[in-house]
């Protein structure tokens, strides 16, 4: 059971909030680089804040105030230029710092008030990474958007957004909860599938230790030893709200009551020869049958949600009853209280990154070998067994890149 007032801190996202403020101290993914390559405007809710993503003529990103200062247009609309955005309605021009370039009328009515120099807009920096674009909504200076190894390594990357209706901490509890992998994605599953009584094998050990970029869980199932990967390496919640299990989950907060969220893949690919992507390409997974109504339940990370959102909009955790199995998550509130403290008197929270020659392909725990490795049938690519919803076009790809890579690595073995 959680006291009301922390269960305040721990779900509130706007600013001055203590959770909040410490979420703006990280780098948010909000998009993929390639939305903005089709579209340059892009709207934004970020934390409660109603923005506008952008990229200028050359190249360059910014993310602003939704609405004009002047008389509040939807500069979604506005126009982008080399030095920034220009609204649409009356042409006045912002650049990626908020400042105000230009007021057409007003230097031809008054050019000496310099009226533009009185007028900011606010604005916050974006950062483009591994595909995707990031925004920093905390004080400067800004820290550095993490290098994670996996973000480098070959292979076929792909993302995947998804709007979730609850607040973002419960999909973040999720990350620190092994034991719901036995129910939840097995014995739930096999219930789905009409197969009552199949069950998976029961967990035996949990345990849960921090570490520079989080937390790792580790755990013992009927069918593994301490032998196994799931035990001697672990899976990573990784601080402040991702889950990275080989792959990506960032849970970003829209604002109190609603969630992005961001699934980042990079699956292997056959044979040695170099492989880039000239664009990673992303996909918007749905969360319920547009038929039905309800929920989708076929897919790994589409149940979780049904899980996220059952708890209600924002999670009532005064009304819990926690166990052993959530030592995980009574570990994760505690710190993330603390480190709001932390912020709260001025300091840096846990694993802030500012020193470049460090932040250089950053490794994780990853599970390789044993019961929790990825696994991809023989001449076959791995099935996105995550998301419902994979477009045509990219599994006909990744289909496509097999049999050429693989015909290929034959062809050099003769």
């Amino acid at each position: 059971m959680l006291s009301a007032a922390d269960n305040e801190t721990l779900t509130r996202v706007g600013t001055g909030t203590p959770m909040g403020e410490l979420l703006r101290r990280y780098w948010q993914p909000v998009a993929a680089v390639a939305q903005l390559d089709e579209q340059p405007t892009l709207a934004v809710r970020l934390m409660g804040e109603d923005l506008v993503l952008y990229k200028d003529t050359r190249g360059g990103y910014g993310l602003l105030d939704r609405h004009c200062p002047h008389r509040r247009a939807d500069l979604c609309y506005g126009v982008p230029e080399d030095r920034g955005l220009r609204c649409h309605y009356h042409g006045w021009l912002f650049d990626s710092a908020g400042a105000c370039l230009q007021q057409p009328f007003e230097e031809i009515a008054r050019p000496e008030a310099r009226f533009r120099d009185k007028i900011r807009t606010t604005a916050y920096p974006v950062q483009a990474k591994a595909g995707l674009l990031w925004a920093y909504l905390g004080p400067a200076p800004a820290p550095l958007v993490p290098d994670w190894d996996l973000f480098g390594e070959r292979g076929y990357k792909q993302i995947v957004f998804s709007e979730i209706p609850c607040n973002w901490f419960q999909g973040q509890e999720n990350s620190i909860d092994p034991i719901h992998f036995e129910w939840l994605h097995s014995n739930w599953s096999a219930a789905l599938r009409a197969e009552p009584g199949a069950r998976a094998p029961r967990h035996l050990k949990i345990a849960f230790e921090e570490f520079e970029w989080g937390f790792v869980y580790r755990r013992v199932r009927e069918d593994t030893t301490e032998d196994d990967e799931l035990w001697t390496v672990g899976r990573v919640c990784l601080w402040p709200n991702c889950l990275y299990t080989g792959k990506f989950e960032w849970r970003v907060p829209i604002d109190d009551a609603r969630t992005l969220h961001v699934a980042w893949f990079n699956d292997a690919v056959p044979g040695d020869a170099p492989f880039e992507q000239a664009q990673i390409p992303y996909w918007h997974g749905p969360i319920t049958d547009p038929t039905s109504g309800r929920f989708i339940t076929s897919h790994i990370m589409n149940q979780d949600f049904v899980a996220w959102v059952g708890q209600g909009a924002i999670a009532d955790r005064t009304k819990e009853h926690l166990g052993e199995s959530d030592r995980g998550v009574i570990l994760l509130r505690k710190r993330m209280l603390e480190e709001a403290a932390v912020v709260a008197r001025g300091g840096d929270p846990k694993a802030v990154i500012r020193d470049p020659s460090k932040n250089v392909s950053l490794p994780l725990p990853r599970v390789r070998t044993g019961r929790g490795a990825r696994v991809a049938p023989p001449g076959k690519p791995r099935p996105m067994l995550f998301h419902a919803g994979q477009p045509r076009e990219i599994v006909e790809e990744i289909d496509r890149i097999w049999v050429e890579r693989s015909q290929s690595g034959q062809e050099r073995r003769r």
